[in-house]
Order: structure tokens, then sequence, then C-alpha cells
């Protein structure tokens, strides 16, 4: 039996944990334990990764069900649009980015200095998109500039 503890279960209060739709359950366990330093907490149905104060929930994709009448669940598709995004902060974005790509892991760039931030993003594998990023000028107050307008 798992000790309560390590469950993203909270005797008051909430929690706030991040589920994933994957294609294989084991692959994606892996890559969140190996490249995030996670602690597998389940296994399978779900699996569960304790990643620094979070969890992450992963389970294959899966029709309707009672409590969510209508929705299918899927992995994205190469390609997909992406409305959502995993976002990670680091205290020194050099080394973890160096250790994540030494372990397999592929970046979409290498860190860019946004001004307020360093950033780069990385896909896991099935393709979920994940900021990597490190404060740096908004601990000055030094933010990145607005989006760009269309018009």
């Amino acid at each position: 039996m798992v000790d309560r503890g390590e469950l993203p279960a909270p005797e008051q209060g909430l929690v706030l944990t991040h589920f994933l739709t994957v294609r294989d359950v084991a692959r994606s366990r892996a890559f969140y334990a190996d490249i995030f330093g996670g602690e597998v907490v389940l296994e399978e149905n779900p699996a569960i990764v304790k990643v620094a104060n979070t969890w992450i929930i992963m389970n294959p994709g899966g029709g309707p069900t009672p409590d969510k009448p209508g929705i299918t669940l899927t992995a994205p598709d190469p390609g997909d649009p992406v409305s959502a995004f995993m976002n990670v902060r680091v205290a020194d974005i050099t080394l973890f980015y160096a250790a994540a790509t030494a372990q397999g892991a592929e970046f979409l760039t290498e860190p860019i200095d946004r001004k307020a931030e360093l950033r780069c993003y990385m896909r896991d594998p099935d393709g979920h998109l994940i900021e990597i990023g490190q404060a740096t000028g908004m601990l000055e107050g030094v933010y990145a500039d607005p989006p760009a307008t269309s018009g």
C-alpha cells in the first residue's frame, strides 16, 4: 500500500496535479521520473510520478465515462495545435538542459534569452509541450515584450 503522504490526497484544502493522456504508460512514466528526477508513486491505473512539489498523473486515452459524458481523451497527434502546456521552472537552465539532453530529451531549441527569463521547450514521448524556464530579468523588474497584435 502507498503512503497517503506520497499521493495527491490532501487531508484538507487542495493540491494541483497535471493529468496527461499517454500512449505508453511505462514509457511516459520513465520519462517524467528520469528527466525530472521524479518519484514513481504508482506504476499504473493511473501512473503517478511525484515531481518536486506536484504530481503528474498518466493514463491511456478513452471514451466518455459517467463523470465526463461526451469527452474522449487522446494523446496529441504530431502537428496538433497546442492550447495548454506544462511550465517547469528551474534554478539553472543550463544545467537542466545539459542533463536532460544527456538522458535523451529532445528540445525545440536551446535556451533563449527572453529578457525576463531564459526559456526553451521540449516535448514528452507523446508530444505534450513542456516549457522549461529560469527567471532572470524578471527578478530585476525586466519583463518580456508584450505579444505582437494582429490587425
